[in-house]
């Protein structure tokens, strides 16, 4: 039996807002990891929470911003908006 499909929209429990949030997140740092080991890839991901606060996963060693900052040419505007 299939799974059944979930409606993708904002969730109005706080309590469970940040348990999805978390799972997620750690589901989406792990994906990061495989795609940096199987392909031997540079990975940055920044990921800001709706309270602001900032989680970030880097395949370097230097760490996810000093990645991004490294290469201007992929960053995107609204992160160096929000870092500063």
């Amino acid at each position: 039996m299939a799974r059944e499909k979930i409606q993708i929209r904002k969730i109005d429990n706080a309590t469970a807002r940040q348990v999805t949030f978390s799972k997620r997140r750690r589901g989406l740092f792990k994906k990061a990891e495989e795609l940096a080991v199987l392909c031997d890839a540079d990975v940055a991901l920044i990921v800001f929470s709706s309270t602001g606060k900032l989680f970030e996963y880097s395949s370097s060693s230097k760490g996810a911003y000093r990645s991004v900052k490294a290469r201007p040419l992929f960053a995107v505007g609204f992160v160096y908006k929000r870092m500063l």
